[in-house]
């Protein structure tokens, strides 16, 4: 496997339907012979965080959530691309945005979630559809999937 591919990036929360995305994106990784690079973006804001926390604190449960993904859809599999995690700070439309400059592919999950979620805040997969800097696959939530919202 050539570590000078360009990478398949997908994007993960810590939901079932990013896991989803994961799966797929681990999948495409294996076919096109190129690493993964498994982005968890995070925020931290000490005037608004609901909860006692500090910047140490928020990028090790960003890895830990990236690491528990990762663990989970690999469970089983005889083969996995090479994997980079990526905790990155910043919001997560553009920090998926950036990550995606010289990717060969940027997958993310869509998350149906509540409309006036999605009017004031804005969709991350909205988002890189329209900036990113490679093609982008958007994983659809199933009817069979209860929509989730990011932890």
């Amino acid at each position: 496997m050539s570590t000078t591919a360009n990478p398949v990036v997908v994007g993960v929360d810590g939901t079932e339907a990013s896991n989803g995305a994961l799966r797929w994106a681990m999948d495409e990784a294996l076919v096109r012979g190129c690493p993964l690079h498994v982005v968890n973006a995070w925020d931290f804001e000490p005037l608004a965080d609901w909860r006692e926390t500090t910047v140490e604190q928020a990028s090790a449960e960003s890895e830990a959530l990236i690491g528990e993904a990762v663990r989970a859809v690999s469970q089983g599999r005889t083969e996995l691309p090479e994997i980079v995690q990526r905790s990155l700070r910043g919001y997560a439309a553009e920090v998926l945005e950036k990550a995606s400059e010289g990717a060969a592919l940027l997958v993310v999950a869509s998350h149906t979630g509540h409309w006036m979620r999605q009017i004031v805040l804005g969709s991350t997969s909205m988002h890189v559809v329209r900036h990113a800097h490679s093609p982008v696959v958007v994983i659809p939530v199933t009817d069979r999937e209860p929509a989730e919202t990011a932890r």
